[in-house]
């Protein structure tokens, strides 16, 4: 999925759930790219957020791309009910799941892109094996949970060093970064490396979110 601008992949965690509808309906008008779907078990992180019956009633909402972030316990027993809800990538994380190749393969077989997420504290390295089989890597930097946290310093350098690897052993994939990725640091984080950028109460928190998408994108 090489990429000819930066994409800004809102996350939908910091919209109001009491209009989800309207709230993804209208990330077309102010210009995002993706709609960026954080899914969360209470077991893998310290929060419970939406699962697969949310997705499938918000499909219908809009024609923009649906990154499904995974960060649930054993997710290789979920993956492909996530496709059948709607979306077009799942990515799930290094650090919740013993058979990594299985459940890549579970995805793509599925007809759907897949992505690798890895923690602020996990080696880049450990993605090497699974370049072949990826479309996306999600670096984070932050430690995945809640939203509004704060851009951990040393992640540029993760960044770079995930880029490095695509670049030499995938380089149809992209790299994603979530986590305190603001208007102050976006440009920065796109010159290390990343095509993605997920943000959340960058967006919904703003005042005008189409300026915020601009400005984010640069």
């Amino acid at each position: 999925m090489p990429m000819s601008k930066t994409i800004i992949a809102p996350s939908i965690l910091s919209a109001n759930f009491a209009d989800m509808g309207n709230e993804v309906k209208n990330l077309s008008a102010i210009g995002a790219d993706w709609v960026h779907l954080d899914v969360m078990d209470g077991m893998f992180v310290p929060n419970l957020t939406f699962g697969f019956k949310m997705i499938k009633d918000i499909r219908p909402m809009s024609k923009l791309f649906f990154d499904a972030h995974l960060m649930i316990a054993q997710p290789k027993r979920y993956v492909k009910r996530f496709v059948e809800s709607g979306a077009d990538l799942v990515s799930f994380h290094y650090e919740a799941e013993y058979d990594i190749d299985g459940t890549l393969d579970i995805i793509k077989n599925a007809g759907c892109k897949c992505g690798l997420a890895i923690n602020p504290d996990t080696d880049v390295d450990v993605i090497k094996p699974y370049l072949g089989k990826l479309d996306l890597i999600l670096i984070m930097t932050v430690f995945p949970g809640f939203g509004g946290q704060k851009f951990i310093d040393g992640s540029l350098e993760r960044i770079a060093k995930a880029k490095a690897l695509r670049d030499e052993y995938a380089p149809n994939a992209v790299i994603e970064v979530d986590g305190g990725v603001n208007t102050d640091n976006a440009q920065s984080i796109t010159k290390a490396g990343a095509d993605v950028l997920v943000a959340g109460n960058a967006v919904f928190g703003a005042a005008d979110r189409a300026v915020a998408v601009k400005q984010l994108r640069g």
